[in-house]
């Protein structure tokens, strides 16, 4: 095969033997690793997790128990992989059965496809409820789906699907020395200790849990460590 060369060579390198046999060596390992699609035989067992989701009587008045099954790809190799592969949601009320049966079906869908799914998440948390939404353990959830969007998250970050963004040392650092002042404590680690924000705090729209505080001048989540001020 002949290549055009339009452009100035500035540099080059005579590929040896050796290093073009670890090339070789390296694609036929890659194309040997088995990848996420729809043509992918569901095996016989899965490895699943089921989490109970509990809301509000106005919500829902019975619990929802959530099934995410698993299948492990290239297993007992150093390209070993758990995605997920299908999705169930039991419960015993019948109010929402229809639109459970359907979403259930299309998440399970998407799983098998392949590629990021983990853009699901924020896409069931952006469903909001036109009667209101609920609190949940000091965060506010603003509908049902978006609850299921966070059971969802928290099995992706299980499986190491999903990387968790940390508070970086200058955010965290400002948020246990807020922490700090308020609690009226002598060191940052017994301020974080107290696990609770300010009556006063006001809700984060960015991790939704009522822990933005105004100080300095400055609206910062307590929480999150969002900023305002940047």
């Amino acid at each position: 095969m002949v290549t055009k060369i339009t452009g100035n060579i500035v540099s080059y390198k005579v590929q040896n033997k050796e290093e073009q046999a670890a090339q070789e060596q390296q694609k036929a390992i890659e194309s040997s690793v088995e990848h996420m699609h729809e043509l992918v035989e569901r095996p016989e067992h899965l490895m699943g997790s089921t989490y109970k989701l509990k809301t509000p009587e106005h919500i829902s008045e019975h619990s929802l128990f959530i099934t995410i099954n698993d299948i492990v790809l290239n297993p007992g190799t150093e390209h070993e992989l758990r995605r997920p592969f299908e999705i169930f949601i039991n419960s015993k009320s019948l109010e929402h059965y229809q639109w459970i049966v359907a979403l259930t079906r299309i998440m399970s869908a998407v799983f098998r496809k392949g590629g990021d799914v983990t853009f699901l998440v924020e896409e069931l948390r952006s469903v909001f409820d036109p009667k209101g939404g609920f609190w949940d353990q000091g965060k506010y959830v603003p509908s049902l789906i978006a609850s299921i969007g966070d059971v969802i998250e928290r099995h992706l970050i299980q499986i190491g699907l999903l990387k968790v963004d940390g508070l970086d040392e200058h955010q965290q650092a400002l948020i246990d020395a807020k922490k700090k002042e308020l609690a009226g404590t002598t060191t940052a680690e017994s301020a974080g200790q107290s696990g609770s924000f300010p009556p006063s705090a006001q809700l984060c729209r960015k991790c939704n849990h009522k822990a933005a505080i105004m100080k300095d001048g400055c609206l910062t989540c307590l929480n999150c460590g969002d900023s305002k001020c940047g």
